[in-house]
């Protein structure tokens, strides 16, 4: 009953919606290893990419807890939200002044966050899918041979609108990682006199650097398919 009521309490939701942030930011920093390597690499592309689509394990086990996290993050993210916004209430509101207490970005966390879910729901259509349909459903004899995985990319990428939309998606992955990152690592107690200044300073490292060479891969494809 304590663990029961500790989830519906608002403190146990950030602490479980903070754990999920943290999960989903090193799912992040390992694909961003993957995708590095179709530029570096693409031999190392195909390999990689041919093992992790032919390993049920990742497939049917580790693909769908990602998923729940991913879905679990945005709507307990906007669960939250909506107790906020009933524990302010509108007398609350009137005297409530947003803009002056914190950041755009932190008071709109759920819009970046559509976006974020929006654009993977569109990456998984253009990349998951058609691999459990070549590998599982309607099999193609040739899945995972030669530069398969490299000629996907490549062809997703001769879309100016995809690479559009990738652009704008990590711009605002980024301004949600800006705010997330600081506020995951605080909302599970790992505040510290010495340590915090440093968790802040990598997450904005973090927040810029990753969602940047995401976007310099997704452009150097759309380039080299021009």
């Amino acid at each position: 009953m304590a663990n029961e009521s500790l989830l519906k309490s608002s403190i146990g939701r950030k602490f479980a919606m903070a754990l999920s942030a943290l999960f989903l930011l090193v799912f992040l920093l390992q694909h961003l290893v993957i995708n590095l390597l179709s530029v570096i690499n693409p031999n190392g592309f195909n390999e990689v990419s041919a093992f992790m689509s032919a390993n049920p394990i990742i497939q049917f086990v580790m693909q769908p807890v990602l998923l729940f996290g991913v879905v679990y993050h945005f709507v307990m993210g906007f669960v939250l939200e909506i107790q906020n916004k009933k524990a302010r209430g509108p007398v609350a509101y009137a005297k409530y002044n947003g803009a002056a207490n914190s950041s755009w970005m932190s008071r709109n966390m759920i819009i970046s966050g559509a976006v974020i879910l929006l654009f993977l729901l569109v990456h998984l259509w253009q990349f998951w899918v058609p691999t459990i349909n070549a590998h599982y459903v309607n099999v193609d004899p040739n899945f995972g041979e030669g530069n398969f995985f490299m000629d996907h990319v490549n062809h997703v990428f001769t879309n100016a609108v995809t690479l559009v939309l990738y652009v704008v998606a990590f711009v605002f992955l980024s301004l949600h990682l800006q705010h997330g990152f600081a506020s995951a690592f605080q909302s599970i107690g790992a505040r510290h006199a010495r340590y915090t200044p440093i968790i802040v300073a990598f997450g904005k490292w973090y927040s810029i650097l990753v969602p940047a060479l995401f976007i310099i891969i997704a452009i150097y494809h759309f380039v080299n398919n021009l």
